[in-house]
């Protein structure tokens, strides 16, 4: 029997891959609500557009009223939160948005989800969840050593993470002084088909075709574990339905990988599915100034939601970078749209 899901941030990256994983893996109904801000796109849908399970709502978490109004009229069985803005460099260039959408949005999400879950009554009570979804960002940064569990201490450094943390503490409040029933994940970094392309792999992927510079912070020493976005969508599958309420899954791909590795792997595929006739992309590599306040290192322990629900990664790095870039390359038409307007790879999260 299916459920029915409001996804919020619904036509962003991960969102998405939720919401098409949802439609064709399963009968739950799903509703999306999205702002569609640059990284919000109606395209990342296309395949589900027309499915009679699937419906749209464009509305701002932070507009209590039309978010009040869609969780009433859809009677939501999961409200699985992804609406963020989740990009440091642009953080740093403005953390108002970060605060106004991550805090503010999130306890706006929960004021609705309490007033709604307080008139459900029996079967429709037992079941409603929320599901909050964040970011290992929110632990801070690890040394050459180390995992990050459910139990890490928060320390974060960014203005993204910080905000992040602010709606995890939030959530978690929630549950302990109101009783409303809620889950939380936070999840490596994710990559896949639909990434926007300001993040590491698709603007190294991008750039590369392109023969412009591919940048690379620092030394390129930073390392970060990769989760393809697909296995993702199961695991926030799998935490809503049969997480245990009031705690917390982290949810990792077992690929640690240093950003200057991750780099010269992309022009190597970009080499194979497009060879230049100018020799290997690897010549495009960049070293440009270090961010703001860079994490060293995250790395996550998946281990909880592997004993307790049973999920592993069904990607390894090596088969989810070459369908990423494999993607990337026979969707030009996606991603064209976005370099003409909202985003043309220019270097954001500079501080003066």
């Amino acid at each position: 029997m299916g459920c029915r899901f409001l996804v919020t941030g619904g036509a962003g990256f991960i969102g998405s891959a939720v919401v098409r994983h949802l439609i064709d893996n399963s009968a739950h109904e799903v509703a999306v609500l999205d702002k569609l801000t640059y990284a919000g796109n109606l395209d990342n849908l296309a395949c589900v557009r027309w499915n009679e399970r699937y419906r749209f709502a464009q509305a701002d978490i932070c507009n209590a009223r039309d978010v009040r109004n869609i969780v009433e009229s859809f009677r939501p069985d999961v409200l699985m939160h992804l609406a963020a803005e989740s990009h440091v460099d642009r953080s740093i260039d403005g953390p108002g948005e970060f605060i106004q959408t991550n805090v503010v949005g999130t306890f706006t999400l929960l004021q609705a989800a309490l007033s709604f879950w307080r008139t459900l009554k029996g079967e429709e009570r037992e079941r409603f969840r929320f599901h909050h979804v964040s970011t290992d960002e929110v632990f801070g940064s690890l040394g050459a050593e180390g995992l990050f569990t459910e139990e890490t201490p928060y320390s974060p450094n960014s203005p993204y993470s910080a905000s992040k943390a602010s709606s995890d503490h939030f959530v978690r409040a929630w549950y302990h002084t109101y009783g409303l029933p809620v889950v939380l994940s936070n999840c490596s970094n994710n990559y896949g088909p639909y990434h926007f392309p300001e993040k590491l792999i698709p603007l190294v992927t991008l750039n590369a075709l392109e023969g412009k510079p591919v940048p690379v912070y620092g030394d390129g020493s930073n390392v970060r574990d990769w989760l393809y976005v697909e296995d993702h969508a199961r695991a926030l599958q799998l935490i809503a339905e049969r997480g245990v309420i009031g705690e917390s899954y982290n949810v990792g791909g077992h690929n640690e990988r240093a950003n200057i590795d991750v780099a010269q792997k992309i022009c190597a595929l970009v080499d194979e599915f497009a060879p230049d006739p100018q020799g290997s992309r690897e010549r495009l590599i960049t070293f440009v100034g270090d961010r703001p306040g860079h994490d060293l290192r995250y790395a996550i322990d998946a281990s909880k939601i592997e004993r307790e629900l049973g999920w592993r990664p069904q990607e390894t790095f090596e088969t989810g970078l070459r369908k990423t870039v494999a993607w990337f390359l026979e969707n030009r038409a996606w991603w064209q749209r976005i370099r003409s307007g909202v985003y043309r790879g220019e270097r954001l999260g500079v501080v003066a």
